[in-house]
């Protein structure tokens, strides 16, 4: 299973992309950041507010130089055919990976073996492709899209400021501290 600061897993998968199945090679990413979704799957009750709130702030997430993928054990073609029948996921322009196999999922630790589904997760890859984020949960539990834009503006702030880091909370404009010092003015 990888961790903070390692590699992220270099895979093709396919995709439903632009109304269309395509496969999609995560190196592709590189030089950009990324943020994955795992979700359990399609056509369930939780999954379409986050994918739909995720679309939501997608321009956001462009604008802080940002990918936004979904993934999920389902079929490219079992995205499509939800994709066609829900108001919330036909709204969906980002990329939406498929992993029957499970064989991503495996590598990041969302796999539950018994039931061939991911866990609730994300992750926040750097540019250089190391995992800088992650997150798991109880798939009943929803996450906050806003929450993780904030970890994503967090993650770029320190990359671009060597030595400063983000307090509880931060936000773009906000103090930062650096080690061993007093807290910092907002940059």
């Amino acid at each position: 299973m990888i961790t903070v600061n390692q590699p992220f897993p270099n895979l093709e998968l396919d995709a439903f992309f632009e109304h269309d199945i395509q496969k999609i090679d995560l190196a592709s990413y590189r030089g950009k950041w990324l943020v994955l979704l795992f979700y359990p799957a399609d056509f369930t009750f939780v999954c379409p507010t986050e994918l739909e709130e995720a679309q939501s702030y997608y321009e956001e997430f462009q604008k802080n130089d940002a990918q936004i993928v979904s993934v999920s054990t389902d079929t490219a073609y079992a995205h499509l055919a939800w994709h066609e029948q829900s108001p919330a996921i036909r709204k969906i322009t980002y990329p939406m990976l498929s992993d029957p196999a499970g064989k991503l999922c495996r590598l990041c630790g969302t796999y539950i073996e018994d039931e061939g589904l991911s866990v609730r997760a994300t992750f926040i890859v750097d540019p250089e492709g190391k995992v800088k984020s992650m997150e798991m949960h109880d798939n009943s539990i929803g996450r906050s899209i806003k929450e993780i834009l904030r970890k994503l503006q967090a993650a770029k702030f320190i990359s671009e400021h060597a030595g400063l880091v983000c307090p509880a909370s931060w936000v773009p404009g906000a103090a930062t501290l650096k080690p061993g010092a007093d807290l910092v003015g907002k940059i």
